[in-house]
Order: C-alpha cells, then sequence, then structure tokens
C-alpha cells in the first residue's frame, strides 16, 4: 500500500496593532527621537490618521511614521537609525518583511 502524506497548510496573520506597537516602542528607542508625530490608538489607527499607518502589500509591511525630534539632533540621522531601528525589529519580532519604512520629522521639541 502507498503511504499518502498530507500536509496541514496553515497561515499566521499578525495584526496591524502589533506592527504598529513593535514600530512605536522601536522609533521611541532611537537616541534623538523625543516622540511620535500625534497620538497612537485604535481611533487614529482606523481613521489612518494616527503617526503609524501599515500598508500590506500582499505579506509585505510598508510602514510610514511621523516624528517629533530632540533639538540639537541632525534630522537626517536621527530619521535614517529610526527607519533601520524599525525596519529590524519589525522582521525580527513578527517575522513580516518590510519593504519599505517612511519617517517624517513632523517637528523638533526645545528642552
Amino acid at each position: 500500500m502507498e503511504e499518502v502524506k498530507q500536509s496541514a497548510a496553515s497561515k499566521l496573520k499578525i495584526s496591524d496593532d502589533v506592527i504598529i506597537t513593535v514600530a512605536r516602542l522601536a522609533a521611541l528607542d532611537v537616541k534623538g527621537v523625543a516622540s511620535l508625530g500625534g497620538e497612537v490608538n485604535k481611533k487614529s489607527k482606523i481613521r489612518n490618521s494616527g503617526p503609524i499607518r501599515i500598508s500590506m502589500i500582499g505579506d509585505v509591511a510598508a510602514i510610514d511614521m511621523k516624528i517629533i525630534i530632540k533639538s540639537g539632533e541632525k534630522a537626517c540621522s536621527v530619521a535614517q537609525e529610526v527607519q533601520s531601528a524599525v525596519k529590524e525589529n519589525v522582521q525580527n519580532m513578527t517575522g513580516v518583511p518590510v519593504a519599505r519604512v517612511n519617517v517624517t520629522v513632523a517637528g523638533v521639541v526645545f528642552e
């Protein structure tokens, strides 16, 4: 008799809320970032008006975020560090590949 092997295909879906949380924590951990450019909550995510937006293109994420930097920091350097940190953390913690991270500097905090 022939042995029949069946494989169960399963798919794991990561919520946008999880990706937003990981991206938020990664961005806030970068030196020079004072805060995000708005409030992160369910209402802002649903309306797509919050500081972090996730667009899924197939199984690949595209992340847009607004940050506020501290005065005296170079905006370009901070934004590049945020891009790297967010992409690396989201991919490592969720397994979702990230195509791009667009960072907009929404303001400067003078302390």
